[in-house]
């Protein structure tokens, strides 16, 4: 071979190895440990020997347990939020946890929760929505793994589901939100038309009309739990139509905390506490504290004591909190918004007791009537004040 074909082959060999670097794997699986006790241990004090004792679990028993992520666990939101409670069950059970980033809601996922249960993991959190129905699949063929599916509608003999009403919170912020909006234009940028971002759009905007009447909130799907560039566009858009205080359900709210830092308006934090990328913009948000309970579903599963279910909790039992208060937020308003919290959780506010009307003006919730969890979580219509329509 001559000297200029094997440099040429040389730089064709380096192009492609610093091609595949740039590619992220989602089947990477990794091993963090916790430093120190993580924030979505909750309000707990003291240190990690008293969380483990007030849970009543046993670190001796330290069983290998696998995460899955949609995306990456630095996305500021959701898979953050998880992952925050992955150290914080790593912080208890030193040694005990593995995760995979970026794994996609297909095939995939089955591939990189049998390569854990290959390497010895015994219990399973498949994260995301769509990490469902692979998990299920997963979970017939391994009868002796248990699956802890965070959101999903059902079980099967070795597989469960646990989640948060994080709607009661998204509430709470929609009154905050209906103080704080100059023009009574609100935006909500969605991923897709599921019940669970319904629910979440709907309570928003009940929650702002509680303490505003006229008030309105603007809804657009993205079709996608994390794109940066989408997310921008959206929130721009909503603010050239007049909108000024933007929220989102979505994976990854940064780009949207910093469309609002730069147009000058306000945003509702979803996941996690993002006020330190914008203190300015940043009224408060919705936040998940996931540790203390997959804390004690594992310990369940290690004592044999957990009998797969479907198990909701709300911010009573600590599963959900809001976030703090940004820089721009009054006094008046904070109060207000945190006694609307106290009685979401005492029972005193239910923010979907009727009479509730949808978009065409219809009764969809009787006048009194409560809908249980089970209900709500199949909701398929937008409430009167929301403008926009559900993607078919």
């Amino acid at each position: 071979m001559s000297r200029l074909k094997l440099l040429a082959l040389i730089n064709v060999l380096l192009v492609i190895v610093l091609l595949t670097s740039l590619v992220p794997s989602p089947a990477t699986v990794k091993t963090v440990k916790a430093q120190g006790l993580p924030e979505a241990c909750g309000k707990t004090t003291g240190t990690i020997a008293d969380l483990a004792a007030q849970i009543k679990a046993d670190p001796s028993k330290a069983p290998k347990i696998g995460f899955l992520f949609v995306g990456p666990v630095d996305d500021f939101g959701y898979n953050y939020a998880a992952n925050q409670g992955r150290l914080c069950l790593e912080a208890v059970y030193p040694g005990s946890t593995v995760f995979a980033e970026n794994v996609p809601e297909n095939a995939e996922a089955e591939r990189v929760m049998e390569k854990m249960i290959k390497d010895g993991a015994t219990i399973i959190f498949p994260t995301s929505y769509g990490h469902y129905d692979p998990a299920l699949r997963v979970a017939k063929k391994y009868p002796n793994v248990t699956f802890f599916h965070m959101g999903g509608p059902g079980t099967s003999e070795n597989l469960g589901t646990f989640f948060g009403e994080i709607w009661q919170m998204v509430y709470v912020s929609g009154v905050a939100a209906g103080k704080m909006t100059k023009t009574n234009k609100l935006g909500y940028i969605v991923a897709f038309p599921i019940p669970q971002t319904l629910l979440n759009v709907n309570a928003f905007e009940l929650g702002a009309k509680s303490v505003n009447p006229d008030v309105t909130t603007t809804v657009v799907f993205t079709g996608n739990w994390c794109d940066p560039a989408k997310l921008a566009e959206a929130s721009n858009s909503l603010v050239d139509q007049g909108i000024d205080v933007l929220t989102m359900h979505q994976d990854c709210p940064k780009p949207v905390i910093e469309v609002a830092d730069r147009r000058g308006v306000y945003v509702v934090g979803y996941h996690a506490d993002g006020s330190s990328v914008s203190p300015k913009a940043w009224i408060t948000g919705s936040m998940w504290v996931w540790g203390p309970t997959m804390i004690t579903l594992v310990d369940g599963a290690i004592n044999g004591t957990y009998k797969p279910s479907v198990l909701r909790y709300g911010p009573k039992e600590g599963i959900v909190d809001l976030a703090p208060f940004g820089t721009d937020v009054p006094k008046e308003v904070q109060d207000l918004v945190l006694k609307t919290k106290e009685d979401v959780i005492a029972g005193t506010i239910f923010p979907f007791q009727g009479p509730i009307k949808n978009q065409a003006g219809e009764i969809v919730v009787e006048d009194g009537v409560k809908p249980d969890t089970a209900t709500l979580e199949v909701m398929d219509y937008l409430v009167e004040g929301v403008v926009g329509t559900i993607p078919q």
